[in-house]
Protein backbone atom coordinates (compact mmCIF):
# COMPACT_ATOMS: atom_id res chain seq x y z
CA UNK A 1 0.00 0.00 0.00
CA UNK A 2 1.62 3.21 -1.14
CA UNK A 3 0.28 5.27 1.74
CA UNK A 4 2.68 3.28 4.00
CA UNK A 5 5.75 3.59 1.75
CA UNK A 6 8.94 3.12 3.78
CA UNK A 7 12.71 2.91 3.37
CA UNK A 8 12.27 -0.82 2.74
CA UNK A 9 10.07 0.00 -0.26
CA UNK A 10 12.70 2.41 -1.59
CA UNK A 11 15.29 -0.39 -1.45
CA UNK A 12 12.92 -2.69 -3.35
CA UNK A 13 12.43 -0.02 -6.04
CA UNK A 14 16.21 0.34 -6.40
CA UNK A 15 16.62 -3.45 -6.67
CA UNK A 16 13.88 -3.70 -9.30
CA UNK A 17 15.28 -0.81 -11.35
CA UNK A 18 18.78 -2.27 -11.18
CA UNK A 19 17.59 -5.70 -12.39
CA UNK A 20 15.53 -4.20 -15.25
CA UNK A 21 18.45 -1.94 -16.33
CA UNK A 22 20.84 -4.92 -16.35
CA UNK A 23 18.38 -6.91 -18.48
CA UNK A 24 18.09 -4.04 -20.98
CA UNK A 25 21.89 -3.64 -21.12
CA UNK A 26 22.28 -7.40 -21.70
CA UNK A 27 19.69 -7.37 -24.52
CA UNK A 28 21.27 -4.37 -26.34
CA UNK A 29 24.77 -5.80 -25.84
CA UNK A 30 23.82 -9.03 -27.63
CA UNK A 31 21.62 -7.37 -30.29
CA UNK A 32 23.85 -4.51 -31.61
CA UNK A 33 26.91 -4.19 -29.31
CA UNK A 34 25.85 -0.66 -28.19
CA UNK A 35 26.22 0.70 -31.77
CA UNK A 36 24.53 4.12 -31.86
CA UNK A 37 23.50 3.88 -28.17
CA UNK A 38 25.32 6.17 -25.63
CA UNK A 39 26.21 4.23 -22.48
CA UNK A 40 25.26 7.18 -20.25
CA UNK A 41 21.63 6.69 -21.28
CA UNK A 42 21.40 3.58 -19.07
CA UNK A 43 22.64 5.45 -15.97
CA UNK A 44 20.31 8.41 -16.65
CA UNK A 45 17.40 6.05 -17.27
CA UNK A 46 18.11 4.15 -14.03
CA UNK A 47 18.32 7.37 -12.00
CA UNK A 48 15.13 8.88 -13.38
CA UNK A 49 13.22 5.61 -12.98
CA UNK A 50 14.20 5.33 -9.27
CA UNK A 51 13.44 9.02 -8.67
CA UNK A 52 10.03 9.06 -10.37
CA UNK A 53 8.71 5.73 -9.05
CA UNK A 54 9.83 6.32 -5.44
CA UNK A 55 8.91 10.00 -5.62
CA UNK A 56 5.38 9.22 -6.73
CA UNK A 57 4.91 6.66 -3.95
CA UNK A 58 6.31 9.04 -1.32
CA UNK A 59 3.96 11.77 -2.53
CA UNK A 60 1.02 9.39 -1.95
CA UNK A 61 2.23 8.74 1.60
CA UNK A 62 2.80 12.47 2.15
CA UNK A 63 -0.78 13.20 1.02
CA UNK A 64 -2.37 10.63 3.35
CA UNK A 65 -0.19 11.67 6.31
CA UNK A 66 -0.68 15.43 6.01
CA UNK A 67 -3.78 16.24 3.98
CA UNK A 68 -6.46 13.84 5.20
CA UNK A 69 -8.63 13.82 8.37
CA UNK A 70 -7.26 15.26 11.60
CA UNK A 71 -3.73 15.60 10.21
CA UNK A 72 -4.85 18.28 7.73
CA UNK A 73 -6.42 20.28 10.54
CA UNK A 74 -3.17 20.02 12.53
CA UNK A 75 -1.18 21.42 9.59
CA UNK A 76 -3.66 24.27 9.13
CA UNK A 77 -3.47 25.12 12.82
CA UNK A 78 0.34 25.12 12.75
CA UNK A 79 0.39 27.21 9.59
CA UNK A 80 -2.01 29.72 11.13
CA UNK A 81 0.09 30.21 14.26
CA UNK A 82 2.14 32.88 12.58
CA UNK A 83 -0.93 34.79 11.40
CA UNK A 84 -3.75 34.20 13.86
CA UNK A 85 -4.05 33.78 17.60
CA UNK A 86 -4.85 30.19 18.47
CA UNK A 87 -6.52 28.76 21.56
CA UNK A 88 -3.74 27.39 23.76
CA UNK A 89 -5.79 26.67 26.86
CA UNK A 90 -5.70 22.91 26.34
CA UNK A 91 -2.28 22.62 24.67
CA UNK A 92 0.85 22.16 26.75
CA UNK A 93 4.31 23.07 25.56
CA UNK A 94 6.56 20.04 26.00
CA UNK A 95 10.33 19.69 26.30
CA UNK A 96 11.66 16.24 25.41
CA UNK A 97 14.74 15.31 27.42
CA UNK A 98 16.81 13.02 25.21
CA UNK A 99 17.41 13.69 21.52
CA UNK A 100 17.91 10.02 20.68
CA UNK A 101 15.78 7.23 19.23
CA UNK A 102 13.33 7.32 22.16
CA UNK A 103 12.81 11.08 21.93
CA UNK A 104 12.41 10.96 18.14
CA UNK A 105 9.77 8.20 18.32
CA UNK A 106 7.80 10.06 20.99
CA UNK A 107 7.92 13.30 18.95
CA UNK A 108 6.65 11.55 15.81
CA UNK A 109 3.73 10.06 17.72
CA UNK A 110 2.82 13.45 19.21
CA UNK A 111 3.13 15.10 15.79
CA UNK A 112 0.98 12.53 14.02
CA UNK A 113 -1.75 12.31 16.67
CA UNK A 114 -3.91 15.43 16.77
CA UNK A 115 -5.73 14.18 19.86
CA UNK A 116 -2.60 14.61 22.00
CA UNK A 117 -2.68 18.09 23.49
CA UNK A 118 1.09 18.63 23.36
CA UNK A 119 3.21 21.03 21.37
CA UNK A 120 6.86 19.96 21.34
CA UNK A 121 8.99 23.13 21.62
CA UNK A 122 12.42 21.52 21.75
CA UNK A 123 14.79 18.80 22.84
CA UNK A 124 17.44 18.74 25.57
CA UNK A 125 20.48 16.49 25.38
CA UNK A 126 23.91 16.34 27.05
CA UNK A 127 25.59 15.29 23.81
CA UNK A 128 27.33 18.49 22.64
CA UNK A 129 27.34 17.25 19.02
CA UNK A 130 23.53 17.46 18.93
CA UNK A 131 23.25 21.00 20.31
CA UNK A 132 21.81 23.46 17.78
CA UNK A 133 20.75 20.69 15.42
CA UNK A 134 17.13 19.82 14.57
CA UNK A 135 15.04 16.65 14.63
CA UNK A 136 12.03 16.88 12.28
CA UNK A 137 12.41 20.65 12.40
CA UNK A 138 12.45 20.83 16.23
CA UNK A 139 15.74 22.20 17.66
CA UNK A 140 17.97 20.74 20.37
CA UNK A 141 17.91 23.82 22.61
CA UNK A 142 20.56 22.92 25.15
CA UNK A 143 21.90 20.41 27.65
CA UNK A 144 19.76 19.03 30.49
CA UNK A 145 21.30 21.36 33.10
CA UNK A 146 20.11 24.35 31.01
CA UNK A 147 16.46 23.50 31.58
CA UNK A 148 15.73 26.71 33.56
CA UNK A 149 16.94 28.99 30.77
CA UNK A 150 15.28 26.86 28.07
CA UNK A 151 11.95 26.96 29.94
CA UNK A 152 11.94 30.75 29.87
CA UNK A 153 12.84 30.96 26.18
CA UNK A 154 10.47 28.22 24.95
CA UNK A 155 7.60 28.64 27.43
CA UNK A 156 7.67 24.92 28.26
CA UNK A 157 5.00 23.65 30.66
CA UNK A 158 6.17 20.04 31.02
CA UNK A 159 9.20 17.87 30.43
CA UNK A 160 9.32 14.27 29.26
CA UNK A 161 12.36 12.12 30.08
CA UNK A 162 12.69 9.99 26.94
CA UNK A 163 15.90 8.09 27.72
CA UNK A 164 14.82 4.45 28.32
CA UNK A 165 18.45 3.34 28.55
CA UNK A 166 19.30 5.81 31.35
CA UNK A 167 20.87 4.21 34.42
CA UNK A 168 19.87 4.94 38.00
CA UNK A 169 22.47 7.66 38.60
CA UNK A 170 21.61 9.52 35.39
CA UNK A 171 17.89 9.28 36.15
CA UNK A 172 18.45 10.63 39.67
CA UNK A 173 20.39 13.59 38.25
CA UNK A 174 17.71 14.39 35.65
CA UNK A 175 14.92 14.09 38.23
CA UNK A 176 16.77 16.42 40.63
CA UNK A 177 17.34 18.99 37.85
CA UNK A 178 13.64 18.88 36.88
CA UNK A 179 12.55 19.23 40.51
CA UNK A 180 14.84 22.22 41.09
CA UNK A 181 13.47 23.91 37.96
CA UNK A 182 9.89 23.47 39.14
CA UNK A 183 8.73 21.94 35.85
CA UNK A 184 6.28 19.01 35.81
CA UNK A 185 7.95 15.90 34.44
CA UNK A 186 7.16 12.37 33.31
CA UNK A 187 9.15 9.54 31.80
CA UNK A 188 8.99 6.56 29.49
CA UNK A 189 9.78 3.21 31.14
CA UNK A 190 13.22 1.66 31.01
CA UNK A 191 14.04 -1.01 28.43
CA UNK A 192 13.61 -3.77 31.06
CA UNK A 193 9.94 -2.78 31.39
CA UNK A 194 9.41 -2.43 27.65
CA UNK A 195 9.33 -6.19 27.08
CA UNK A 196 8.99 -5.90 23.31
CA UNK A 197 11.24 -2.82 23.08
CA UNK A 198 8.46 -0.61 21.71
CA UNK A 199 8.55 3.01 22.86
CA UNK A 200 5.13 4.61 22.63
CA UNK A 201 3.18 7.58 23.94
CA UNK A 202 1.02 5.05 25.81
CA UNK A 203 4.06 4.08 27.89
CA UNK A 204 4.49 7.59 29.35
CA UNK A 205 3.99 7.67 33.13
CA UNK A 206 5.05 9.50 36.25
CA UNK A 207 8.63 8.91 37.43
CA UNK A 208 8.55 6.05 39.97
CA UNK A 209 11.03 4.68 42.48
CA UNK A 210 11.90 1.78 40.15
CA UNK A 211 13.44 4.34 37.78
CA UNK A 212 16.02 5.14 40.46
CA UNK A 213 17.12 1.51 40.96
CA UNK A 214 20.52 0.51 39.62
CA UNK A 215 19.19 -2.29 37.44
CA UNK A 216 20.83 -3.15 34.13
CA UNK A 217 18.99 -4.30 31.01
CA UNK A 218 18.15 -8.03 31.05
CA UNK A 219 19.17 -10.01 27.98
CA UNK A 220 16.58 -12.70 27.31
CA UNK A 221 17.13 -15.76 25.14
CA UNK A 222 13.76 -15.48 23.41
CA UNK A 223 14.38 -18.52 21.22
CA UNK A 224 14.88 -20.77 24.25
CA UNK A 225 11.87 -19.33 26.07
CA UNK A 226 9.75 -19.61 22.95
CA UNK A 227 10.78 -23.24 22.47
CA UNK A 228 8.84 -24.33 25.57
CA UNK A 229 6.08 -21.69 25.67
CA UNK A 230 5.07 -21.07 22.03
CA UNK A 231 2.13 -23.29 21.16
CA UNK A 232 2.25 -24.89 24.62
CA UNK A 233 -0.28 -25.30 27.40
CA UNK A 234 0.67 -23.17 30.41
CA UNK A 235 -0.84 -23.01 33.90
CA UNK A 236 -0.07 -20.14 36.32
CA UNK A 237 -1.09 -20.45 39.97
CA UNK A 238 -1.68 -17.23 41.88
CA UNK A 239 -2.54 -15.65 38.52
CA UNK A 240 -4.25 -12.67 40.16
CA UNK A 241 -1.25 -11.65 42.28
CA UNK A 242 1.41 -9.12 41.35
CA UNK A 243 3.96 -11.73 40.21
CA UNK A 244 1.38 -14.15 38.82
CA UNK A 245 -0.45 -11.54 36.72
CA UNK A 246 2.77 -10.21 35.20
CA UNK A 247 3.88 -13.78 34.46
CA UNK A 248 0.60 -14.27 32.57
CA UNK A 249 1.21 -11.11 30.49
CA UNK A 250 4.73 -12.13 29.57
CA UNK A 251 3.84 -15.76 28.86
CA UNK A 252 1.12 -14.56 26.45
CA UNK A 253 3.72 -12.61 24.46
CA UNK A 254 5.23 -15.98 23.48
CA UNK A 255 1.89 -17.17 22.04
CA UNK A 256 0.99 -20.33 23.96
CA UNK A 257 -2.00 -22.26 22.65
CA UNK A 258 -3.75 -21.89 26.01
CA UNK A 259 -2.99 -20.21 29.34
CA UNK A 260 -4.85 -21.39 32.44
CA UNK A 261 -5.22 -18.76 35.17
CA UNK A 262 -5.55 -20.54 38.52
CA UNK A 263 -6.53 -18.21 41.37
CA UNK A 264 -8.74 -18.36 44.43
CA UNK A 265 -9.47 -14.62 44.72
CA UNK A 266 -12.33 -13.87 42.33
CA UNK A 267 -11.82 -10.12 41.76
CA UNK A 268 -8.11 -10.23 40.78
CA UNK A 269 -8.83 -13.29 38.60
CA UNK A 270 -11.63 -11.46 36.79
CA UNK A 271 -9.43 -8.39 36.21
CA UNK A 272 -6.44 -10.26 34.74
CA UNK A 273 -8.78 -12.39 32.59
CA UNK A 274 -10.40 -9.25 31.11
CA UNK A 275 -7.00 -7.67 30.45
CA UNK A 276 -5.56 -10.74 28.72
CA UNK A 277 -8.68 -11.31 26.60
CA UNK A 278 -8.45 -7.70 25.42
CA UNK A 279 -4.70 -7.72 24.65
CA UNK A 280 -4.27 -11.30 23.38
CA UNK A 281 -7.39 -12.16 21.41
CA UNK A 282 -5.65 -14.96 19.50
CA UNK A 283 -4.81 -16.95 22.66
CA UNK A 284 -7.24 -19.20 24.53
CA UNK A 285 -7.57 -17.70 28.01
CA UNK A 286 -9.10 -19.95 30.68
CA UNK A 287 -9.77 -18.48 34.13
CA UNK A 288 -10.34 -21.02 36.91
CA UNK A 289 -11.42 -20.10 40.42
CA UNK A 290 -9.55 -22.70 42.40
CA UNK A 291 -7.40 -23.49 45.43
CA UNK A 292 -4.13 -25.43 45.35
CA UNK A 293 -5.18 -27.05 48.64
CA UNK A 294 -8.07 -28.80 46.83
CA UNK A 295 -6.54 -31.97 45.36
CA UNK A 296 -9.83 -33.11 43.82
CA UNK A 297 -10.10 -29.89 41.80
CA UNK A 298 -6.42 -30.02 40.83
CA UNK A 299 -6.85 -33.53 39.43
CA UNK A 300 -9.92 -32.42 37.46
CA UNK A 301 -8.11 -29.37 36.02
CA UNK A 302 -5.02 -31.35 34.96
CA UNK A 303 -7.14 -34.10 33.40
CA UNK A 304 -9.26 -31.54 31.54
CA UNK A 305 -6.56 -29.12 30.30
CA UNK A 306 -3.33 -31.21 30.34
CA UNK A 307 -0.88 -28.34 31.10
CA UNK A 308 2.69 -28.83 29.91
CA UNK A 309 4.32 -26.05 31.95
CA UNK A 310 3.43 -24.80 35.44
CA UNK A 311 4.51 -21.51 37.02
CA UNK A 312 3.70 -21.83 40.72
CA UNK A 313 3.41 -18.29 42.13
CA UNK A 314 0.54 -18.87 44.59
CA UNK A 315 1.63 -18.34 48.19
CA UNK A 316 1.06 -16.43 51.38
CA UNK A 317 3.95 -13.94 51.50
CA UNK A 318 3.18 -11.46 54.29
CA UNK A 319 5.79 -12.05 56.99
CA UNK A 320 3.93 -10.57 59.98
CA UNK A 321 0.58 -12.20 59.13
CA UNK A 322 2.22 -15.61 58.79
CA UNK A 323 3.86 -15.18 62.21
CA UNK A 324 0.38 -14.68 63.66
CA UNK A 325 -1.19 -17.50 61.58
CA UNK A 326 1.56 -20.12 61.02
CA UNK A 327 -1.03 -22.84 60.27
CA UNK A 328 -2.06 -20.89 57.17
CA UNK A 329 1.54 -20.85 55.91
CA UNK A 330 1.66 -24.63 56.38
CA UNK A 331 -1.70 -25.25 54.67
CA UNK A 332 -1.06 -23.00 51.68
CA UNK A 333 2.70 -22.70 51.12
CA UNK A 334 3.62 -26.28 52.07
CA UNK A 335 0.55 -28.53 51.70
CA UNK A 336 -0.67 -26.62 48.63
CA UNK A 337 2.74 -26.92 46.93
CA UNK A 338 2.92 -30.62 47.81
CA UNK A 339 -0.51 -31.19 46.22
CA UNK A 340 0.54 -29.38 43.06
CA UNK A 341 3.84 -31.28 42.83
CA UNK A 342 2.14 -34.68 43.16
CA UNK A 343 -0.51 -33.85 40.54
CA UNK A 344 2.18 -32.52 38.16
CA UNK A 345 4.10 -35.81 38.55
CA UNK A 346 0.96 -37.86 38.03
CA UNK A 347 0.09 -36.09 34.77
CA UNK A 348 3.72 -35.95 33.56
CA UNK A 349 3.97 -32.15 33.24
CA UNK A 350 7.12 -31.14 31.34
CA UNK A 351 8.40 -28.45 33.72
CA UNK A 352 7.34 -27.02 37.04
CA UNK A 353 8.83 -23.62 37.96
CA UNK A 354 8.44 -22.66 41.61
CA UNK A 355 8.73 -19.02 42.70
CA UNK A 356 10.59 -18.83 46.03
CA UNK A 357 12.09 -16.00 48.09
CA UNK A 358 15.33 -14.91 49.72
CA UNK A 359 13.50 -15.22 53.05
CA UNK A 360 13.87 -19.01 52.66
CA UNK A 361 17.62 -18.60 53.30
CA UNK A 362 18.41 -19.13 56.99
CA UNK A 363 14.77 -18.20 57.69
CA UNK A 364 13.89 -16.06 60.66
CA UNK A 365 10.14 -16.23 60.12
CA UNK A 366 7.38 -18.75 59.41
CA UNK A 367 6.84 -17.49 55.87
CA UNK A 368 10.51 -18.02 54.96
CA UNK A 369 10.59 -21.43 56.66
CA UNK A 370 7.45 -22.55 54.80
CA UNK A 371 8.97 -21.50 51.46
CA UNK A 372 12.17 -23.38 52.34
CA UNK A 373 10.15 -26.54 53.00
CA UNK A 374 8.46 -26.06 49.61
CA UNK A 375 11.92 -25.81 47.99
CA UNK A 376 12.91 -29.05 49.73
CA UNK A 377 9.79 -30.79 48.37
CA UNK A 378 10.74 -29.90 44.79
CA UNK A 379 14.39 -30.88 45.28
CA UNK A 380 13.44 -34.27 46.73
CA UNK A 381 11.20 -35.09 43.75
CA UNK A 382 13.99 -34.57 41.22
CA UNK A 383 15.97 -37.45 42.70
CA UNK A 384 13.25 -39.90 41.65
CA UNK A 385 14.24 -41.66 38.40
CA UNK A 386 10.59 -42.37 37.56
CA UNK A 387 9.71 -38.66 37.62
CA UNK A 388 9.31 -37.16 34.12
CA UNK A 389 8.73 -33.59 35.34
CA UNK A 390 11.60 -31.10 35.63
CA UNK A 391 11.19 -29.31 38.97
CA UNK A 392 12.93 -25.92 39.02
CA UNK A 393 13.13 -23.37 41.85
CA UNK A 394 13.80 -19.65 41.43
CA UNK A 395 14.76 -17.52 44.40
CA UNK A 396 14.87 -13.73 44.53
CA UNK A 397 14.37 -10.81 46.90
CA UNK A 398 11.71 -8.16 47.31
CA UNK A 399 9.73 -7.01 44.29
CA UNK A 400 8.90 -3.33 43.96
CA UNK A 401 5.20 -2.59 43.79
CA UNK A 402 4.06 -6.11 44.68
CA UNK A 403 1.07 -6.57 46.97
CA UNK A 404 2.21 -6.09 50.58
CA UNK A 405 5.56 -4.51 49.65
CA UNK A 406 6.90 -1.47 51.45
CA UNK A 407 6.64 1.00 48.54
CA UNK A 408 2.80 1.24 48.43
CA UNK A 409 2.81 1.68 52.22
CA UNK A 410 5.34 4.53 52.04
CA UNK A 411 3.36 6.21 49.25
CA UNK A 412 0.17 6.03 51.31
CA UNK A 413 1.93 7.49 54.35
CA UNK A 414 3.42 10.33 52.26
CA UNK A 415 -0.01 11.08 50.79
CA UNK A 416 -1.42 11.33 54.31
CA UNK A 417 1.33 13.78 55.29
CA UNK A 418 3.49 11.33 57.20
CA UNK A 419 5.15 10.13 59.23
CA UNK A 420 6.82 7.42 57.12
CA UNK A 421 7.53 4.42 59.35
CA UNK A 422 10.78 2.47 58.93
CA UNK A 423 11.64 -0.46 61.19
CA UNK A 424 15.36 0.37 61.58
CA UNK A 425 17.69 2.94 60.03
CA UNK A 426 20.18 0.17 59.05
CA UNK A 427 17.80 -2.50 57.75
CA UNK A 428 18.57 -3.50 54.12
CA UNK A 429 16.77 -5.49 51.45
CA UNK A 430 17.34 -6.68 47.88
CA UNK A 431 14.92 -5.25 45.32
CA UNK A 432 13.98 -5.80 41.71
CA UNK A 433 11.04 -4.77 39.51
CA UNK A 434 8.06 -7.03 38.77
CA UNK A 435 8.71 -7.24 34.98
CA UNK A 436 12.39 -8.00 35.60
CA UNK A 437 11.56 -10.78 38.07
CA UNK A 438 9.07 -12.38 35.68
CA UNK A 439 11.45 -12.20 32.71
CA UNK A 440 14.09 -14.05 34.71
CA UNK A 441 11.52 -16.65 35.83
CA UNK A 442 10.74 -17.40 32.17
CA UNK A 443 14.47 -17.58 31.40
CA UNK A 444 15.08 -19.98 34.30
CA UNK A 445 12.29 -22.21 32.99
CA UNK A 446 14.07 -22.37 29.64
CA UNK A 447 17.46 -23.18 31.21
CA UNK A 448 16.38 -25.74 33.80
CA UNK A 449 17.10 -29.46 33.42
CA UNK A 450 15.50 -30.35 36.75
CA UNK A 451 16.78 -30.06 40.31
CA UNK A 452 18.35 -26.60 39.97
CA UNK A 453 17.85 -23.69 42.31
CA UNK A 454 18.16 -20.49 40.29
CA UNK A 455 19.26 -17.36 42.07
CA UNK A 456 18.78 -13.95 40.47
CA UNK A 457 21.44 -11.27 40.54
CA UNK A 458 19.74 -8.77 42.84
CA UNK A 459 22.51 -6.16 42.67
CA UNK A 460 23.42 -4.21 45.79
CA UNK A 461 21.12 -4.28 48.84
CA UNK A 462 19.25 -1.03 49.51
CA UNK A 463 18.69 0.62 52.87
CA UNK A 464 14.96 0.94 53.52
CA UNK A 465 15.60 4.33 55.15
CA UNK A 466 17.26 5.61 51.95
CA UNK A 467 14.33 4.29 49.94
CA UNK A 468 11.91 6.22 52.16
CA UNK A 469 13.90 9.43 51.65
CA UNK A 470 13.97 8.95 47.86
CA UNK A 471 10.21 8.40 47.73
CA UNK A 472 9.57 11.50 49.85
CA UNK A 473 11.75 13.61 47.52
CA UNK A 474 10.11 12.04 44.45
CA UNK A 475 6.77 13.19 45.85
CA UNK A 476 8.03 16.80 46.01
CA UNK A 477 8.81 16.97 49.74
CA UNK A 478 11.95 17.12 51.85
CA UNK A 479 12.53 14.29 54.35
CA UNK A 480 12.72 15.43 57.96
CA UNK A 481 11.33 18.88 57.14
CA UNK A 482 8.05 18.26 55.27
CA UNK A 483 7.61 14.53 55.99
CA UNK A 484 9.08 12.95 59.10
CA UNK A 485 10.58 9.44 59.25
CA UNK A 486 9.90 7.36 62.37
CA UNK A 487 11.88 4.24 63.32
CA UNK A 488 9.59 1.64 64.92
CA UNK A 489 11.88 -1.36 65.51
CA UNK A 490 11.93 -4.75 63.80
CA UNK A 491 8.62 -6.61 63.72
CA UNK A 492 8.22 -10.32 64.60
CA UNK A 493 10.02 -12.50 62.05
CA UNK A 494 12.02 -9.67 60.44
CA UNK A 495 15.79 -9.75 59.91
CA UNK A 496 18.15 -6.81 59.68
CA UNK A 497 19.33 -8.02 56.27
CA UNK A 498 18.42 -10.77 53.81
CA UNK A 499 20.68 -13.44 52.31
CA UNK A 500 20.47 -15.33 49.02
CA UNK A 501 22.57 -18.45 49.71
CA UNK A 502 22.41 -20.85 52.65
CA UNK A 503 24.91 -23.40 53.97
CA UNK A 504 25.58 -26.40 51.70
CA UNK A 505 24.54 -24.62 48.51
CA UNK A 506 27.25 -24.29 45.89
CA UNK A 507 27.16 -21.83 42.99
CA UNK A 508 27.74 -23.36 39.56
CA UNK A 509 28.13 -21.47 36.27
CA UNK A 510 25.11 -20.36 34.26
CA UNK A 511 24.81 -19.32 30.62
CA UNK A 512 22.99 -16.14 31.71
CA UNK A 513 24.88 -13.29 33.39
CA UNK A 514 21.92 -12.38 35.63
CA UNK A 515 21.23 -15.91 36.88
CA UNK A 516 23.30 -18.06 39.21
CA UNK A 517 22.66 -21.77 39.69
CA UNK A 518 22.77 -23.32 43.13
CA UNK A 519 23.13 -27.02 43.73
CA UNK A 520 21.31 -27.58 47.01
CA UNK A 521 21.55 -30.48 49.42
CA UNK A 522 19.71 -33.67 48.47
CA UNK A 523 16.58 -34.47 50.46
CA UNK A 524 15.33 -37.86 51.62
CA UNK A 525 11.84 -37.96 50.10
CA UNK A 526 10.36 -40.55 52.48
CA UNK A 527 11.70 -38.85 55.61
CA UNK A 528 10.60 -35.43 54.36
CA UNK A 529 7.10 -36.72 53.51
CA UNK A 530 6.57 -38.15 56.99
CA UNK A 531 7.72 -34.91 58.65
CA UNK A 532 5.50 -32.81 56.38
CA UNK A 533 2.50 -35.05 57.13
CA UNK A 534 3.07 -34.50 60.85
CA UNK A 535 3.38 -30.76 60.23
CA UNK A 536 0.10 -30.65 58.27
CA UNK A 537 -1.68 -32.50 61.12
CA UNK A 538 -0.23 -29.98 63.58
CA UNK A 539 -1.60 -27.12 61.46
CA UNK A 540 -5.10 -28.35 62.32
CA UNK A 541 -4.40 -27.78 66.02
CA UNK A 542 -3.73 -24.01 65.51
CA UNK A 543 -0.89 -24.31 68.03
CA UNK A 544 1.67 -21.73 66.85
CA UNK A 545 4.44 -22.85 69.22
CA UNK A 546 4.25 -26.52 68.20
CA UNK A 547 4.05 -25.64 64.49
CA UNK A 548 7.19 -23.49 64.75
CA UNK A 549 8.98 -26.22 66.71
CA UNK A 550 8.17 -28.76 63.99
CA UNK A 551 9.32 -26.34 61.28
CA UNK A 552 12.59 -26.03 63.21
CA UNK A 553 13.09 -29.83 63.02
CA UNK A 554 12.56 -29.84 59.25
CA UNK A 555 14.50 -26.63 58.44
CA UNK A 556 17.56 -26.92 60.65
CA UNK A 557 18.77 -23.34 60.09
CA UNK A 558 15.36 -21.82 60.90
CA UNK A 559 15.87 -19.45 63.84
CA UNK A 560 12.68 -17.61 64.77
CA UNK A 561 13.41 -13.90 65.30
Amino acid sequence: MWRYTSFEDLLNVIKACTVSTLLIITYILYSNRFIGVPRSVFIIDWGFTVLLISGFRLSVRFYFEHFTGDNFRVILSRFSKGFFKTDKTNTKNLLIIGAGDGGEKIYREIRDNSKLSYNVVGFLDDNSVKLGKKIHGIPVLGSIKDINAVMKISGADEALIAIPSAGAEKMRRIVNICKESGIRFKTVPGISELFNGTISINAIREVAYRDLLSRELIRLDKDKIGSYLTGGRVLVTGAGGSIGSELCRQVCRFNPSIIILYERAESPLYEIELELRKDFKHIEITALLGDIRDTKQLNYVFKQYKPQTIFHAAAYKHVTMMELHPWKAVENNIAGTLNLVEVAKKFKVNQFVFVSTDKAVRPANVMGASKRVAEMILQSRNDNDNCKTKFICVRFGNVLGSIGSVVPLFKKQIKEGGPVTVTDRNVTRFFMTIPEACQLILQAGAMGKGGEMYLFDMGEPIKIADMAKDLIRLSGFEPGRDIKIEYTGLRPGEKMFEELITDGENIVPSCHEKILVLKGTKENQNLLNSQINELILLAGSYDAARIKAKLKKIVLDYKPA
